[in-house]
């Protein structure tokens, strides 16, 4: 399954073999202590990372404040499991930061599987779990202040939600928030890319398969939403899946039930399902690739998620999130100064959060606990020029502007803002015919101005029809949507 270490803290010999067992069958190769002091001995002599660590009530009566003291003093201190056979124990109140879960004994395989696969998100740091750090989109431009109020409405409820946006956008984080704040949250997140699984393959990943049901079924398999009892189903690149899977994914969703490849028995189901798509679900319906009645079971809560480069208020935010994120991984650390900043806000951000994560994890690795400056940065994120460009910067800077070329001292900090300036100046030269008032006058007020513009316009040539604005526009129809609610603005 992994390659960390689960470590099983259990006095008894007899007791411990049991989760041995289980865990054995889970392809793990867990390390068995009897107390803490064992635990502390085996962790000097193993450079191995931890995956869990496994704890019954006897070690948590005896032991439980000296054990959650020593997890704490561990960089990236490890989820803790409990077990127990008369409830919760009373010291998981004081589990505070500590990412804990909670097994009623007997052990069941599949139950155990699934709290497993969550201590591996969160070894990824992807936490989905109360206890853990909290996994909540970064943000607080009006975009993502709407998103964040849509997800806390949405929560509590075990309503269908479609996650909309570009790829990158950040859409199993809006998925893994919505679970965490749900009453599920001390149930699975089992996330399934439906886009990533052959289709002759997803129905077996969802549903599971018998022993014998087609070659190569050489065993019993337990299906992603089994997996998911209690919790949520993540359906990621809903757009990406075949219509016939899309019919056996509607009947789920109408009869709550199910049954496995090669099986007639009837499983019930209780899961909460997040669908997230980047593709236009409405253009696909018209083009027969994607079912309407399936798209109106998902769309019942849409939540949209704005790309990085409508909201570059965020960048600051998001940079300092990633940056701790990545150290707390990597034990790396970088900082930006304002001028490689400066250069980040102006990039379009095709790959949207997901690209300035690879971005910063390569500067990490590139400049360990360095001070990352505009020349640190790849040529694509400098704006980076031939040098004939500089030539054309000046012929676009009006004429009663002094500019001298930049020394070699500060050229990188220079070009940058040189770069901001030509890019506005472009903008104007290009798309107005027109010439800037001595006083200057608000950039961003003017592109509002030219935007709502279009928007009229592109409406009243589709008579009136957001889809038909939007296909003039070349935009989806939920982005021309929330233009509309952004200017006020009415189809």
């Amino acid at each position: 399954m992994v390659d960390a270490k689960v470590i099983v803290i259990e006095p008894s010999d007899s007791h411990a073999r049991t989760l041995l067992t289980v865990l054995g069958f889970l392809d793990l190769s867990p390390v068995h202590v009897h107390d803490l002091a064992e635990l502390r001995d085996y962790q000097r002599v193993s450079a191995h990372d931890w995956l869990a660590v496994l704890v019954g009530q006897d070690t948590v009566a005896t032991q439980g404040a000296e054990l959650l003291a020593h997890l704490r003093s561990i960089p990236q201190s490890p989820p803790l499991i409990y077990f127990s056979n008369d409830g919760l124990p009373k010291i998981a109140e004081t589990s505070g930061d500590l990412a804990w879960f909670h097994l009623e004994l007997p052990v069941k395989q599949r139950r155990l599987s699934a709290v497993l696969d969550q201590a591996q998100n969160i070894r990824n740091g992807h936490p989905t779990q109360p206890g853990a750090h909290r996994f909540r989109p970064s943000g607080t431009s009006r975009a993502m202040r709407a998103v964040h109020r849509l997800i806390e409405q949405v929560a509590p409820f075990d309503t269908s939600v479609l996650i909309l946006g570009e790829s990158g956008t950040g859409k199993e984080m809006a998925a893994r928030h919505i679970h965490e704040l749900s009453g599920r949250a001390g149930h699975p997140f089992v996330p399934v890319n439906c886009g990533a699984i052959p289709a002759d393959l997803l129905e077996s990943e969802l549903f599971g398969h018998e022993k014998g049901a087609f070659t190569g079924a050489l065993s019993t398999r337990v299906g992603r939403f089994e997996f998911a009892e209690g919790g949520t189903l993540f359906l990621d690149e809903i757009g990406d899946m075949s219509l016939q899977m899309q019919v056996k994914l509607l009947r789920v969703l109408q009869e709550r039930s199910f049954e496995r490849v090669g099986s007639n028995k009837t499983i019930r189901c209780n899961v909460r399902i997040i669908a997230a798509t980047h593709r236009d679900l409405e253009e696909a319906i018209s083009a027969g690739r994607f079912r309407e009645d399936l798209f109106y079971r998902l769309n019942v809560f849409p939540v949209l998620m704005p790309p990085l480069r409508e909201r570059l208020d965020d960048l600051p935010v998001l940079i300092e999130h990633l940056v701790e994120r990545q150290a707390q991984i990597s034990g790396r650390h970088i900082r930006l100064e304002k001028a490689a900043m400066s250069c980040l806000e102006r990039n379009r951000w095709p790959g949207n959060v997901r690209e300035l994560s690879n971005l910063l994890e390569r500067l990490a690795i590139l400049y360990p606990d360095h001070t990352i400056s505009a020349a640190d940065l790849p040529d694509r994120y400098r704006g980076s020029a031939p040098a004939s460009s500089w030539a054309h910067t000046l012929a676009l800077v009006p004429p009663n502007v002094l500019v001298a070329p930049p020394t070699d001292a500060a050229a990188e900090e220079a070009h940058c803002a040189i770069a901001e300036v030509t890019e506005e100046f472009e903008e104007l030269v290009d798309n107005a015919e027109t010439r800037l008032p001595s006083g200057g006058f608000d950039l961003k007020d003017h592109l509002s101005a030219i935007e709502i513009g279009l928007i009229r316009k592109a409406l009243e040539e589709a008579d009136g029809t957001v889809a038909g604005a939007a296909r003039l526009l070349n935009i989806r129809r939920t982005t021309l949507v929330e233009k509309l609610r952004k200017y006020r603005l009415s189809a």
